[in-house]
């Protein structure tokens, strides 16, 4: 019996398939168990993995001087939110409270100061992964890298340099902003996803369950935070116009330059699309492989992308399924096993792509795949092409 893989269809022509998202015989909800993230929100091994990947990068920052995210040079500190003796919490988290200047130095902890930060990051390119006002290693992982692209002191601590830096980068507009319901908001279809993969193959879309799930992974968020920035409105009776305070994360400005390679980091668990010089375009959080099912080494490159995969379910490919379960195929959409996106790469059966499961990227893993959430998976494959060339490491 072959390594565990899978395989994908466009309009019935078969293409590489993904190591996966497919456990026998239920679908896996890519393995998301709350206990097990927040276990690993703190967990800090991929730092290990960053420091060498920026020695074997040089070490030094992709340019500009160490005081870059001080645009006056003097050292000047930013002024803070209103001081308070408690800690800053989730339940702080209010569209007003996140609109304000952050407390600083931040790190750790939740609430809307880090909230803040996870935006202005998603705005910059430097993917958080998922909006939810926790601290965690995700969020460190892109501060860390965003302060290395701009000269700063990797620290992944919020420093006001660092958010400086970030205020300026991430353009006009508050970090959570009113957005009005339109009738395709609410148009659906929306279908309940049962949890046995070949009911799923009955669906006729791996669709979105609700309008809240909808809105919620628009804007990059989970629908706790949505509910917690819209107090005392019925989410799950939403109407055409009603307006609701979500972050403001939904576009991602155009790179500085176009994307030259690839890099997974195995063991750190991120990509990175970088130019031709080195220089960091994009970052973000992934679920990699675990020592079971191990992500490829070395070189590989992009042959294909496809946006709105079919699954195809084969059991035959799975080392934990018996070979006379049927096939099953499964139609796209966003709670797809691979998302809305698909990255062939050279290496069969391997690939980058989407999730139905955002808030577990980083924090789980996969069975060889790079797997990212579904807005990241997209924002990279509009900007990759065929014969990128892609090196694990």
């Amino acid at each position: 019996m072959s390594r565990l893989a899978s395989a994908l269809l466009l309009a019935a022509v078969p293409l590489a398939g993904c190591g996966g998202d497919v456990s026998t015989p239920f679908a896996d909800d890519d393995r998301y168990d709350p206990a097990v993230i927040e276990r690993e929100r703190t967990e800090a091994s991929w730092r290990r993995s960053a420091e060498r990947d920026r020695a074997a990068r040089g070490g030094a920052p992709d340019g500009a001087s160490q005081n870059a995210g001080d645009p006056e040079g003097d050292g000047a500190v930013l002024q803070p939110a209103a001081a308070r003796d408690e800690p800053e919490t989730l339940a702080h988290i209010t569209a007003a409270a996140v609109n304000a200047p952050p407390r600083l130095p931040l790190r750790g902890g939740s609430g809307p100061s880090v909230l803040r930060i996870q935006i202005l990051l998603d705005r910059v390119s430097f993917s958080p992964g998922i909006l939810d006002g926790y601290w965690g290693k995700n969020t460190e992982k892109a501060v860390y890298w965003f302060q290395h692209a701009h000269g700063l002191e990797p620290t992944g601590r919020v420093d006001d340099a660092t958010y400086a830096r970030l205020r300026e980068l991430a353009e006009d507009g508050e970090p959570v902003m009113l957005y009005g319901l339109s009738a395709d908001d609410l148009r659906g279809p929306f279908v309940s996803i049962p949890r046995d993969i070949y009911a799923q193959a009955g669906l006729r879309c791996l669709c979105y369950e609700s309008p809240l799930e909808l809105v919620s992974e628009r804007f990059h968020s989970t629908p706790e935070l949505v509910a917690q920035l819209n107090p005392g409105v019925d989410l799950g009776r939403l109407e055409e116009g009603r307006t609701l305070w979500v972050p403001n994360a939904d576009e991602a400005p155009p790179p500085a330059g176009r994307v030259a390679r690839i890099v997974v980091s195995r063991r750190g668990f991120y990509t990175h699309a970088l130019d031709a010089v080195g220089r960091i375009l994009f970052h973000f959080p992934s679920t990699l492989g675990s020592r079971y099912d191990p992500s490829p080494d070395g070189r590989t490159r992009v042959v294909g992308i496809v946006r709105n995969p079919h699954f195809h379910y084969q059991p035959k490919l799975f080392s934990e399924v018996p070979d006379h379960m049927p096939e099953a195929m499964l139609q796209p959409g966003p709670n797809s096993p691979v998302g809305v996106v698909w990255i062939a790469l050279s290496k069969r059966h391997y690939g980058i792509h989407g999730t139905r499961e955002p808030r577990s990227i980083g924090y789980t893993s996969s069975h060889g795949c790079v797997r990212l959430t579904n807005w990241d998976a997209r924002l990279l494959a509009r900007h990759a092409a065929k014969r990128t060339p892609v090196e694990f490491r």
